[in-house]
């Protein structure tokens, strides 16, 4: 809904006659408008169980939630939100569709794209000293190598996740870790940060195998026999280990891999105990509120990316809350600033931490239906902030904002 010419901010100069009629709520404020924009790419693709084809409004149902959240605070500081989605196909060219958000006035542009677009846009919006902020892309190189002083991500990082998990296993005793790997890209991105977190917190890769993709239709009728069948056997020579480890963030064969191993063993990594920044059974500390709300609105329970997208719109709208202004300048500023936080549900205030401008945030361990534990686990200490135990700390960092 287009709000009028004065309450968008033209310095239009009212008619005479409209100079004559009195408001009708004297104490009224006029509504300052923040538009966000949200460009993501989204396909309908297949999964190993079809409980895992993500909605076709993920992520997107929780920016919409934030927008709401937004506005209810704004409300009484003349402050409304506006939310200009774009969606495009895995694969098509972000420029134009981020020009237009950037000219249309969306200084905020919340992306659910690959770590390749993600940097693409944060170079984009850098020509008009716009904001990303990455609700979806979890490389480590957009932390590091690839950073930028004007890209914000509230996704955890693959090395988080991993952190995350490797912490719950080691407090548990389980120390030593076979390691079953994907073939593609992002499943040997996912492996190697697993082989970081083993390195970083004492854990052993005891054997590695790659899982190679030969295609094929497992969802037949014969299907379920002939994985019952070959999954074993393809395990069978690991040497004893405590826990099998997966990643296989292309969805090729890591759901057939639980109760389905050679010998009897926990599974962890992309299947089994699956790290996040959120799951859909969590209601602590507050959990349970917002949960309610989102299935109010969307007709389902909060997801991950539901969570990293409507905690990207409530990071600007409590800078601007914090701040009561509109001014982009005012609101980057304090969102920059160490008295920034936000609240996310996860029983603590959170913070970006201003070497790379990650979300410091707990990470969620759970199986399909329960959260089992969330990290960092109890005797990971640091000397700043417990949660810089989880991905890569200061010391570590090959990030530099002068990009």
């Amino acid at each position: 809904m287009s709000l009028p010419a004065a309450a968008q901010g033209t310095g239009e100069t009212a008619a005479p006659a409209a100079k004559a009629a009195a408001p009708a709520n004297p104490a009224q404020k006029q509504l300052q408008t923040i538009r966000i924009g949200y460009l993501r790419s989204y396909e309908r693709t297949l999964a190993l169980s079809v409980l895992d084809i993500p909605p076709e409004d993920i992520g997107l149902a929780g920016a919409k939630v934030a927008i709401k959240d937004n506005d209810t605070t704004g409300s009484f500081m003349g402050q409304k939100f506006v939310l200009d989605v774009v969606t495009l196909k895995p694969g098509d060219d972000i420029t134009g569709p981020m020009q237009k958000l950037l000219a249309d006035g969306d200084h905020y542009i919340v992306t659910d794209l690959s770590a390749e677009d993600t940097l693409k846009a944060a170079d984009l919006a850098k020509e008009k000293d716009a904001i990303i902020l990455n609700a979806g892309a979890e490389a480590d190189s957009l932390r590091n190598d690839d950073c930028r002083a004007n890209m914000f991500h509230t996704a955890p990082s693959r090395s988080m996740l991993t952190d995350g998990l490797a912490q719950y296993l080691m407090w548990k005793q389980w120390r030593n870790w076979a390691l079953v790997e994907g073939e593609h890209p992002n499943d040997q991105l996912f492996a190697e940060a697993l082989k970081h977190s083993a390195k970083k917190f004492g854990g052993k890769i005891v054997a590695e195998k790659v899982f190679k993709d030969a295609g094929g239709a497992r969802a037949t009728d014969s299907g379920q026999a002939l994985v019952q069948r070959q999954i074993p056997v393809f395990l069978q020579d690991l040497p004893d280990y405590d826990v099998l480890l997966v990643a296989d963030e292309s969805e090729v064969f890591g759901t057939y891999i639980p109760w389905r191993t050679w010998i009897p063993r926990p599974v962890a990594g992309t299947a089994g105990l699956v790290p996040g920044s959120w799951h859909p059974a969590s209601e602590q500390w507050g959990g349970a509120q917002i949960q309610n709300r989102f299935e109010d609105a969307a007709g389902r329970r909060m997801e991950p990316k539901d969570m990293q997208a409507w905690t990207a719109v409530r990071v600007i709208g409590e800078a601007a809350s914090r701040t009561n202004s509109t001014d982009p300048e005012k609101i980057d500023a304090f969102i920059r600033s160490k008295d920034f936080t936000v609240a996310a549900f996860k029983g603590q205030r959170l913070t970006f931490r201003d070497w790379d401008w990650q979300l410091r945030q707990p990470v969620l361990l759970g199986t399909e239906n329960s959260v089992v534990t969330a990290s960092p686990q109890e005797g990971f200490l640091h000397q700043v902030s417990e949660l810089d135990t989880l991905g890569t700390d200061r010391p570590e960092t090959t990030c530099k904002f002068d990009k």
